[in-house]
């Protein structure tokens, strides 16, 4: 029932109004009809239960339509970005105005009147506080509506799946590999069997014979270029490699790794294991290179190991062969995923 009191202040507080006055209290239909207050209930359950199917049309919306498709709806605006921003939209607007039946028709009713205090309320008036918030809570009627609440948490709960969902659009895990061949996920790149080795940017091949002992060049795989936008930016950041040709003899190769180079010449990951810096800074006497980020240092003559700097692991190396035409090309991908470390990964 809805209660008309006024605040009472200390005796020693002077009012500046003997009598601010207050009119006469109105009350609602939800606080004399029995009939009212349940028909409220229903209403304010009804708005929560359709933000709940606003949010479920949301995800069959997010699966369903594809941000590709060439169809339009309003405005020229794609069917994807229309369905998913009306659903979402919808839902939390069935909350709110759910939420405002409730405070205007349901919760208690109350004129109150209160004067100016001092910065610091008293100990008393913070009591007082704690008092009528615990009141607040048992007047809004929530512990005895449970239809009201149970509905509430249900709308509100169901409001974190298209949070989860929409973390799809972050990009692809590692596990979500389709075709190694694609360069696809964090685990793979587009280097593949028989891929050839071609200079950045001019994106001409490389022949043994076309570099000397101590050179250094940046290099990508053949076909990259033929991709564009973001696709292209995704997959050079993954498979952009150094290629460095030194004395056969001053390689050691790793376990395994002995037919991975060709006349003394290497290709390893231009991705530093640290940060995913960018690596190009050689030293063509020890055979080290260098990170420009945080001085990760690398032994390219040694499996591309770390001898200095916070990098954990070795530089990955790719598997390096020569094709009919007498052109560097790959063996196969790198066998370990490049870049910086993450939790998933294996190697």
């Amino acid at each position: 029932m809805t209660t008309h009191h006024e605040s009472q202040v200390p005796a020693t507080t002077e009012e500046p109004l003997a009598n601010p006055g207050l009119p006469e209290h109105t009350w609602r239909p939800t606080d004399v009809h029995e009939s009212a207050e349940k028909r409220a209930e229903r209403q304010v359950a009804s708005l929560y239960g359709a933000s709940a199917v606003f949010t479920l049309l949301f995800v069959v919306a997010y699966f369903s339509l594809d941000v590709d498709d060439n169809w339009t709806t309003f405005g020229g605006y794609g069917a994807s970005t229309v369905a998913l921003g009306a659903c979402l939209g919808a839902a939390l607007l069935c909350i709110g105005i759910g939420t405002i039946q409730w405070a205007r028709k349901l919760m208690a009713d109350h004129e109150m009147v209160e004067m100016r205090h001092a910065v610091r309320s008293s100990d008393e008036d913070r009591q007082e506080t704690l008092a009528a918030l615990d009141a607040g809570a048992g007047e809004s009627g929530i512990t005895r509506r449970p239809l009201i609440r149970n509905s509430l948490l249900g709308a509100v709960g169901l409001l974190g799946v298209p949070a989860v969902v929409l973390l799809r659009d972050l990009g692809p895990t590692p596990g979500q590999v389709a075709n190694a061949e694609e360069g696809t996920g964090l685990e793979h790149t587009i280097w593949a069997e028989g891929v050839r080795v071609v200079r950045d940017v001019v994106g001409t091949p490389i022949r043994p014979g076309d570099l000397i002992i101590g050179d250094l060049v940046n290099a990508v795989p053949d076909g990259l270029f033929d991709l564009e936008g973001i696709e292209l930016q995704q997959q050079k950041a993954k498979a952009a490699v150094i290629v460095v040709k030194m004395e056969p003899g001053d390689i050691i190769p790793g376990e395994g790794r002995e037919d991975w180079s060709v006349d003394g010449i290497q290709v390893y990951s231009k991705i530093c294991s640290h940060v995913g810096c960018p690596i190009s800074l050689y030293e063509r006497t020890t055979h080290h290179v260098l990170c420009p980020c945080h001085q990760s240092t690398f032994d390219l003559a040694d499996s591309a190991k770390v001898v200095f700097g916070p990098a954990a692991r070795p530089l990955p190396q790719l598997p390096l062969s020569v094709d009919g035409e007498g052109y560097l090309v790959a063996q196969s991908d790198f066998t370990e995923p490049v870049g910086p470390s993450y939790w998933e990964r294996n190697a």
